[in-house]
């Protein structure tokens, strides 16, 4: 695990709430000059702390208005049959997000889709092209109550 100081984790918590801030701003922020602040920017990016800038976006203003949990379980499980599931879902552009999890199922996938229409659709191409897929359970969410990419530091 890599050591944080105080300032670190200052850094990272502006960040995760404003990525477009400015070194000088977050420089000013922070309490230091933009020069140590900026390397200190680019180690954590380095180390792979910060991995990646991104836009939040409005799914409802693209279409995306379902967004609906997978439980997915499996009739064999071996490193081969796992590392076969991740590639197809990689190559899903409607799921957002794939577990593999301790329980009854094996895999916990999260998507969104326009309508309950494509859901069905996305359904049953995932169960054709994953190996081994034997049951599936559906979560379509009503209200989103709280969604936070945010990790407290």
């Amino acid at each position: 695990m890599l050591e944080l100081d105080k300032t670190d984790r200052k850094i990272l918590a502006i960040l995760q709430r404003d990525a477009r801030i400015t070194i000088s701003e977050l420089a000013a922020r922070v309490g230091l000059s933009a020069t140590p602040v900026s390397e200190r920017v680019k180690r954590l990016e380095r180390e792979r702390v910060i991995t990646g800038y991104h836009a939040h976006l409005d799914p409802e203003l693209l279409g995306l208005r379902v967004l609906v949990f997978v439980e997915l379980r499996l009739s064999q499980k071996s490193s081969e049959i796992f590392d076969a599931v991740k590639r197809e879902l990689a190559l899903v552009p409607e799921v957002l997000e794939c577990h593999l999890v301790a329980g009854e199922f094996d895999y916990l996938i999260k998507a969104r889709i326009p309508d309950m229409r494509d859901y069905r659709d996305l359904l049953g191409r995932i169960l054709l092209k994953l190996p081994r897929a034997i049951e599936s359970r559906s979560y379509v969410v009503m209200e989103e109550t709280k969604e936070s990419h945010i990790i407290e530091v």
